[in-house]
């Protein structure tokens, strides 16, 4: 299994940016997909992921209502729609995929929210 990340970049504060991921290789339906975030100096945490057979998704409590994450219109692809960006916002973004256990991870991409 493959991740390739695209997006990211500078915002201002109050912007709006859109992180995509697609996954290659044997994808099962039972798979979750999502981002994970490391801000400087602090550990990587979980932003948001989707069930990619079902659709359910699950969201850090400091992004709800800011982010959205969703399915592509092509296969095995997510797509994270941040608006209303904040400067702590600013991190490196990693696409993630779990499946049967194993878990992949995708280049970081960098995010930086500054006026």
């Amino acid at each position: 299994v493959q991740l390739q990340a695209s997006g990211g970049g500078l915002v201002q504060p109050g912007g709006s940016l859109r992180l995509s991921c697609a996954a290659a290789g044997s994808i099962l339906s039972i798979a979750t997909m999502g981002w994970y975030r490391q801000r400087p100096g602090n550990q990587r945490e979980l932003v948001a992921t989707v069930s990619i057979g079902g659709g359910g998704v699950n969201y850090a409590d400091s992004v709800k209502g800011r982010f959205t994450i969703s399915r592509g219109n092509a296969k095995n692809t997510v797509m994270l729609q941040m608006s209303g960006l904040k400067p702590e916002d600013t991190a490196v973004y990693y696409c993630h995929l779990q499946q049967d256990y194993s878990n992949y991870w995708g280049q970081g991409t960098q995010v930086t929210v500054s006026s």
